[in-house]
């Protein structure tokens, strides 16, 4: 089984060949190819490459399979004793890939 440590969105994951992963947003639709080109290191059964930062020539594949947002979380707000109380929303938008191909 052939893994990739991959980066994007300021994060790092470990994905192989059919993985499915929630990554932060990317500009691209679904049905779209995306390629990642920020390999961190290519780990396989009988090999380890591991790059010095990226590894050169490396790409992995993934169909981007839809967009979305998550869950919504509160951010609730408060100061003790001034009557200042504030409630907010977020809901973190995401990208779900679905990983094709490791090409090293």
């Amino acid at each position: 089984m052939k893994h990739a440590i991959i980066v994007t969105g300021g994060k790092q994951y470990r994905v192989a060949e059919g993985d499915v992963i929630f990554v932060e947003k990317l500009d691209v639709e679904a049905g779209e190819t995306v390629k990642f080109d920020q390999v961190l290191a290519v780990i396989d059964e009988e090999s380890s490459v591991f790059g010095t930062p990226v590894v050169e020539g490396a790409v992995v594949t993934g169909n981007v399979v839809k967009n979305g947002k998550g869950k919504k979380i509160r951010v609730y707000k408060m100061k003790p004793k001034k009557g200042y109380r504030k409630t907010q929303g977020h809901r973190q938008p995401y990208t779900k890939v679905q990983i094709e191909a490791i090409n090293a």
